[in-house]
């Protein structure tokens, strides 16, 4: 029986050469971990948040920042919008108020004049005759009893 001829291959580079995984393969980095209360946790998160957008070449925090300044525009014009709509329709109801008012009081003027032009004939079907020779009271310096006396 033929024996088999067995080939060991390993990954071990000739001193002096480094092979291409190690060069590509960073070390990784240790965190310590550490078991405090919850209150504690939110603030290392927070930390660790921070400290993560740091590291990147564009700053999370200033997208988030942009985003959140757009959001707040975009709000802020719809309010505004909605507010000035609102605004207009008040102004037309009040001015078809307004309108109807007036023509109101047209009409009641118109109504006033009419009286007054029949006013004559009226009074004269009613055998009323116009009053003759005014009589006036002058007031000047009247003063009551009561205050005289004193």
């Amino acid at each position: 029986m033929g024996s088999a001829a067995r080939s060991t291959r390993s990954n071990a580079a000739p001193a002096g050469r480094q092979s291409h995984e190690a060069r590509s393969a960073q070390r990784p980095q240790l965190h310590v971990v550490s078991n405090r209360s919850a209150s504690g946790a939110a603030k290392r998160g927070v930390a660790a948040f921070w400290e993560w957008t740091k590291s990147r070449s564009t700053p999370l925090v200033h997208i988030v920042v942009a985003v959140v300044f757009l959001g707040a525009c975009l709000l802020g014009a719809l309010l505004l919008r909605t507010q000035m709509s609102s605004n207009s329709f008040e102004a037309s109801r009040i001015e078809q108020h307004i309108t109807m008012l007036q023509q109101d009081v047209e009409d009641d003027q118109a109504k006033l004049a009419q009286l007054e032009a029949t006013l004559p004939e009226r009074a004269q079907k009613m055998n009323m005759e116009p009053a003759k020779g005014s009589l006036s009271i002058d007031l000047q310096g009247y003063q009551p009893a009561g205050e005289g006396a004193h």
